[in-house]
C-alpha cells in the first residue's frame, strides 16, 4: 500500500487538487444517516460565499439544505444530492473509512462514491462555472439532505414539499448518484423502477397432522400465494425496465412437529417498471389473490414511486447532459432505469425532468469504498459542461 500526497497526485494526473481536497473534507464528516455531522454546515458556508441564498432546516434529526442563485430569466434547474452515508461496518478497511486517504490514485472512505464524490465534483464545477462564465441565464438550486440512505421520510421529500409551498417549479433536476458502470459517463439514469414491499399474514386452522381434513394449513396456503405472486404477468413493462417480484421471507412460528400451523407470515418486494405506479401494482397483486382474501391480511410498506424522463423538444436536460458526457468522454451514455430507488422520485413530475449522473458504483456500500481521482475529475468536467449547456 503506497500513500501519495495530494500534490504528487495532482502532478501525476494533471488535475487541480481542489476536487480531491473537497472530497476528503466531506468524507471526514462522519455523517451516518441521519446525522449531517457538520457536512451541510460546511456546504452552506461554501455556497454562501459563492453568492447562493441558503436555507437550512431540520426535522426529526434530519438536516436539509436549499441553496439558490438566480442569473435572470431562464430554466430553473437543481442539483440534488445527499451527504449521509451507510455505516462503515467492521471489516478489512485499508484505511480509516472516515479519513479520505489516498491509496494508489484512489480516494478511500465511506461515501467516496455514494455520493460525496458527486457532491464534491458538483461543488468544484459550480465554482468554476461561476468564475468562468459571464453570460448566464436561469436559476440554479442546490438541494442536499442527510436522509437518503435511511427511510427518506424527512429529507428530499420535505425539500420538494417546501419548494412547492414556495411556488417553485423545477424544469430539471440533476441527481449526483453513482450511475456509471465501467467508465465514468458510460451510463446515466433517465428514470428508476419503483419499489413496494408488503407483509402478508396468512390465517389457517390448526389441528393434528394426522387429521388434515379438519385443518387449513397456513404453510400450504403460503405455497399457493407464492405460486400466484410469481406467476403475475406484468403486461405494462417496458423492454428496458422489467418488473420483478421477490419473496423475501416466510415465517411459520411452529415448533411442534405434529401440529398443522394456523399462521404464516410472508414478506415480498416488488421492483416495478415505470409503466406502473404503486396503485397499479397493488391492484395486480390483489386481483391475483382475490379468492383467498378472507384468509389474508396484506400490509403495504415503503412505497417508492417509479419515474421516467423522455427527450423533449426544447430545454431538454437529458439532451444537455448527454452532450456534456460526449464533450468530455467522446461517447454518448447509455440510458438506464436499473438499480435501486433514489431521491429523484421526489422531484420527478410531468414538468420536471430528472436525470442521474455520477461516478462508478462498483464499490458503493462496500468495505474499502473508493473513487479513482481520475474518475472524480472526469465527473467534475461533465458537471461543468452540463452547467454551461443548461445556464449559458
Amino acid at each position: 500500500m503506497s500513500l501519495i500526497s495530494n500534490a504528487e497526485l495532482a502532478t501525476h494526473f494533471s488535475v487541480q487538487s481542489d476536487v480531491v481536497e473537497t472530497l476528503q473534507t466531506l468524507i471526514r464528516f462522519k455523517s451516518v444517516t441521519p446525522a449531517q455531522a457538520g457536512a451541510i454546515d460546511w456546504l452552506e458556508s461554501n455556497l454562501s460565499q459563492l453568492g447562493f441564498d441558503c436555507e437550512v432546516f431540520s426535522f426529526n434529526h434530519v438536516t436539509n439544505l436549499i441553496a439558490k442563485i438566480t442569473f435572470g430569466d431562464g430554466p430553473i434547474v437543481a442539483f440534488s444530492g445527499h451527504i449521509d452515508v451507510v455505516p462503515a461496518a467492521e471489516g478489512d478497511w485499508r484505511v480509516d473509512p472516515f479519513s479520505g486517504e489516498i491509496v494508489d490514485g484512489n480516494i478511500y472512505g465511506r461515501g467516496a462514491a455514494d455520493m460525496k464524490g458527486g457532491v464534491a465534483a458538483m461543488l468544484c464545477a459550480t465554482k468554476r462555472f461561476l468564475a468562468q462564465n459571464s453570460n448566464k441565464r436561469g436559476t440554479f438550486y442546490w438541494l442536499i439532505t442527510s436522509d437518503e440512505e435511511g427511510e427518506a421520510e424527512y429529507g428530499s421529500l420535505l425539500i420538494a414539499e417546501r419548494l412547492a409551498k414556495q411556488g417553485v417549479v423545477l424544469d430539471g433536476c440533476l441527481v449526483g448518484e453513482p450511475t456509471s458502470h465501467l467508465h465514468v459517463g458510460d451510463t446515466i439514469k433517465n428514470g428508476r423502477r419503483g419499489a413496494l414491499s408488503a407483509r402478508l399474514s396468512i390465517q389457517g386452522k390448526a389441528g393434528h397432522v394426522a387429521y388434515p381434513a379438519n385443518t387449513i394449513n397456513a404453510a400450504h396456503l403460503s405455497a399457493e400465494v407464492v405460486k400466484r405472486l410469481t406467476a403475475i404477468s406484468w403486461h405494462k413493462d417496458e423492454a428496458s425496465s422489467a418488473t420483478t417480484l421477490q419473496v423475501t421471507g416466510i415465517n411459520i412460528a411452529n415448533v411442534v412437529d405434529n401440529l398443522v400451523p394456523a399462521q404464516c407470515e410472508l414478506t415480498f418486494n416488488v421492483r416495478y417498471s415505470h409503466g406502473y405506479k404503486s396503485k397499479d401494482v397493488k391492484e395486480e397483486i390483489q386481483f391475483a389473490l382475490a379468492d383467498l382474501a378472507s384468509q389474508l391480511t396484506l400490509v403495504w410498506e415503503r412505497p417508492c414511486e417509479s419515474f421516467y424522463t423522455l427527450h423533449q423538444a426544447s430545454n431538454c436536460l437529458l439532451q444537455q447532459l448527454e452532450q456534456a458526457v460526449h464533450e468530455v468522454t467522446g461517447s454518448f451514455p447509455m440510458l438506464s432505469t436499473s438499480g435501486g430507488t433514489s431521491d429523484g422520485r421526489f422531484f420527478a413530475n410531468e414538468h420536471t425532468q430528472v436525470i442521474e449522473c455520477g461516478v462508478r458504483n462498483h464499490t458503493i456500500h462496500q468495505v474499502n469504498e473508493h473513487v479513482p481521482i481520475a474518475d472524480l475529475k472526469t465527473i467534475e468536467q461533465i458537471y461543468l459542461a452540463a452547467l454551461r449547456n443548461i445556464f449559458n
